[in-house]
């Protein structure tokens, strides 16, 4: 069969609503996936054992464990333990909150305890409570140190919902599947959806970039 990437046109529409769907999960699982990734990240750098030893045991077992497990897990083992069905959306949003922010708890706890400890020091020597100090001073300087892992992580976790293919989700990849098994054009739409994601990531990548370094001329 001769490759002819023209008929890659005939199936923009559908890669766009493929698209959108991917970055749909990748927005809402990330933003989550802060939240979680903050709290977590705080309580194994500031909490007491047991504030420390529940995030620990968060993190090593969402690491240690593929993201598809994860969101099999969630969509066909869940009902069984404790009868809650999700429909394929809501798990593949709800994998990537989970496990990107396990990853983000490990940068924000590396981040933070990386700064000197003697900024923490003069900030509470002047009389400043303890939260403060990480709010005002060690904070922003931990954020500037974030932000390139961080933007690791946020790419990661968009290619990751190519993943939910297994449990039905309409992202990009499942589109470009149902397209290929219709007309059998591998090479094209494969390559249709490469550039799709490349499209995506290299966004994002630019995007992080600019926050970086408006970040260092402030």
């Amino acid at each position: 069969m001769q490759v002819d990437m023209s008929i890659i046109i005939d199936f923009i529409p559908q890669l766009i609503v493929g698209s959108k769907v991917t970055i749909y999960i990748t927005v809402l699982g990330l933003l989550g996936g802060m939240a979680i990734g903050f709290f977590a990240g705080l309580m194994r750098a500031y909490g007491g054992k047991f504030a420390n030893t529940v995030a620990f045991i968060y993190i090593e077992l969402i690491r240690g464990t593929p993201i598809v497990v994860q969101v099999m897990f969630l969509y066909f083992a869940l009902p069984v333990l404790a009868s809650i069905r999700i429909d394929p959306m809501s798990a593949a949003i709800l994998a990537i909150v989970v496990n990107a922010g396990a990853y983000i708890a490990e940068i924000v706890r590396g981040a933070f305890l990386s700064i000197s400890k003697g900024l923490t020091e003069a900030g509470l020597a002047i009389g400043l409570p303890h939260w403060k100090v990480l709010l005002y001073i060690i904070g922003p300087l931990a954020f500037r140190r974030m932000i390139p892992p961080l933007g690791n992580q946020f790419i990661v976790s968009l290619k990751d919902t190519s993943l939910f293919i297994v449990i039905g989700v309409g992202e990009l990849t499942r589109i470009g599947q149902e397209i290929m098994a219709a007309n059998f054009r591998a090479v094209e739409i494969w390559t249709a959806v490469a550039i799709c994601y490349l499209i995506m990531t290299g966004t994002m990548t630019i995007a992080l970039r600019i926050v970086e370094k408006r970040m260092r001329m402030l």
